[in-house]
């Protein structure tokens, strides 16, 4: 039995404003799939970009070297080519050009089959005033959520 793996990037919903998700494969070496199945992975300070040839790599996901892997081991964060349909890429190509956007990944994951899979979203960048009305209204919302503890 395979136990669940889920690498979120928390910083991601709170820097950056979510339009768009869509699930992508990552191109692997087997070192690799090892040592996210050991969950030794990060996508915190991640991001994806487009090469000449139109293929997106998430750039600066740390992948920990696996413990036992001596020399055929990977390099900890290297480009890791993101797989998805032609049509997803150009459409998130497109966006990425014209208007500014920018993709980030926001989850990577194991499927039942066992396929490591990264979770990315199109994003916009938050102004500092949009970040410090979450941080209010989280703080408003444990603030209620006190008081109706301490009334019932």
């Amino acid at each position: 039995m395979q136990k669940k793996i889920n690498i979120k990037n928390k910083k991601a919903r709170f820097e950056y404003e979510i339009l768009d998700k869509y699930i992508a494969g990552i191109q692997l070496t087997g070192t690799e799939i090892k040592s996210i199945r050991e969950s030794k992975a990060r996508i915190t300070e991640s991001f994806c970009e487009f090469n000449e040839k139109g293929e997106l790599f998430a750039i600066n996901m740390f992948i920990e070297e696996y413990l036992y892997g001596h020399a055929y081991n990977h390099s900890p964060k290297s480009e890791r080519k993101l797989l998805l349909n032609k049509q997803e890429l150009r459409k998130l190509q497109k966006e990425v050009q014209n208007v500014g956007l920018t993709i980030i990944p926001l989850r990577l994951f194991l499927t039942e089959k066992g396929w490591a899979k990264l979770e990315i979203a199109l994003c916009k960048g938050k102004k500092n005033y949009d970040k410090r009305e979450v941080i209010k209204d989280r703080d408003n919302k444990r603030d209620l959520a006190r008081i109706k503890k301490n009334f019932n």
